[in-house]
């Protein structure tokens, strides 16, 4: 039986050997030392109806650098692309790393998070988990900031508007047994202004945990367009915690579809900051078979005339449950904050739970709020419109679906990334 003392030991072993191997800075490795330090002691965040202290997400990551004996053809996910700006990783690799020769010349860097870490690390240390995410946070943070093994580190200079998106494809390499931990970190220099999309996905069936979590910095002025398909496997027990940090004028817009097949916790947070600063997010997900997902949208405003929307709509199929927890909080002294929410879930059995829980968190008078909430079933009316025009009942409902989640569909900005998403959309349709 191994003690906790022990074990403790063992780990922080691992991880000065881990962290020295990748040649991380000193400071990245005093992080994740104290971190470990904390796990124990600190609590997983509460997430409103949903026990998950029993869900396998404390699964320790192989650190020992090995190349997993299993590999993947990433070729199997995506078109081949040489012009694009594009990072694609298969579990802890970076496979493919592509950026045009103007981007890099006028400062962008989009590369794996280790290798920044060496080559850029007082820029990575300025974002790293200072502002957007903390160690301390609770339980789950911790054990991401000790044993994360995997990332990648986005900057895009002052001044700076790019026409075409940058893309990034993280593919969990289920084939063996190892823990996701995957850390992205973007940062938007004041005034810049692109696009940004994101998939994850899973080969293999191997149960394991991922941890992931996404941090913006939009300094002032900065336009952030975030979009993201998340795909990870049945077998995959998944907590996603993605979050935005406004300062002046800057606007971080969020479209996720949230299309996993395990069990997921999706938790999206934006603190508003700046004075004049917005976010958007827009999120969909479906949810089938057995699984439970919980999307849980947190906007706080703590500036002056900061506006924050949330949008979430969902489908639930077979036995599966699928929780909307939306929050807009405005701080005492953010006057004239705007904070609006809408959560409706579509369920298309009977077996299906469906829930959705708008919060709204006002301490000041001078402010703009308001909530929408609905869980039911497609709209009689609008089938029989449809099907009076001689389309069927499968085809109908399947065109109401896709309209009741459009909204984010719309706002993908790669045209094969939206059909991606349709794709995901109407396989998991068709399993009910």
């Amino acid at each position: 039986m191994v003690t906790k003392d022990k074990q403790y030991v063992e780990h922080m072993d691992a991880l000065q050997a881990f962290s020295r191997g990748l040649q991380e800075p000193e400071w990245m490795l005093q992080l994740r030392l104290e971190a470990l330090k904390q796990i124990d002691s600190l609590e997983p965040p509460v997430i409103e109806r949903l026990r998950y202290t029993r869900w396998p997400l404390w699964q320790v990551p192989n650190l020992t650098g090995a190349p997993a004996p299993l590999s993947i053809d990433p070729y199997e996910y995506i078109e081949d692309k040489a012009d694009t700006a594009r990072v694609v990783q298969t579990g802890n690799d970076t496979v493919i790393e592509t950026l045009p020769e103007s981007l890099k010349e006028k400062g962008v860097i989009f590369t794996d998070l280790h290798t920044a870490l060496r080559e850029h690390p007082e820029l990575v240390k300025e974002a790293y988990m200072t502002k957007v995410v903390k160690p301390g946070e609770n339980k789950i943070t911790a054990f991401h900031a000790a044993f994360m093994n995997s990332g990648l580190f986005l900057y895009v200079p002052k001044n700076l508007e790019l026409t075409d998106p940058l893309e990034a494809v993280f593919i969990q390499n289920s084939l063996v047994e190892d823990s996701f931990v995957k850390h992205v970190l973007i940062y938007a220099d004041t005034n810049s202004n692109f696009n940004y999309v994101e998939k994850f996905l899973t080969k293999g069936d191997k149960k394991n945990a991922a941890n992931i979590m996404v941090e913006v910095i939009a300094k002032a002025g900065a336009q952030v367009k975030y979009s993201a398909v998340d795909q990870l496997g049945v077998n995959s027990t998944v907590y996603f915690h993605r979050k935005g940090y406004t300062h002046r004028d800057a606007t971080i817009d969020w479209a996720i579809g949230v299309m996993n097949s395990g069990n997921v916790i999706a938790d999206f947070d934006t603190d508003l900051v700046g004075n004049g600063s917005s976010s958007d997010l827009k999120a969909v997900g479906i949810s089938n078979g057995r699984q439970t997902q919980v999307i849980d949208s947190n906007v706080v405003n703590f500036g002056n005339s900061t506006q924050g929307n949330i949008f979430q709509h969902g489908v639930i199929l077979d036995s599966a449950t699928l929780t909307f927890n939306g929050i807009g909080h405005i701080i005492k002294g953010a006057k004239q904050a705007d904070a609006q929410q809408e959560s409706r879930v579509l369920m298309l059995s009977d077996k299906a739970r469906g829930d959705a829980n708008p919060i709204l968190l006002i301490d000041e008078f001078e402010v703009t709020a308001g909530h929408a909430a609905s869980v039911g079933r497609v709209d009689p009316e609008e089938m029989y419109y449809l099907m009076s025009r001689g389309i069927e009942q499968e085809e109908a409902e399947r065109l109401v679906i896709r309209g009741f989640l459009g909204a984010v569909i719309q706002a993908i900005p790669l045209k094969g990334v939206r059909d991606e998403l349709v794709e995901t959309i109407e396989r998991k349709l068709t399993t009910k």
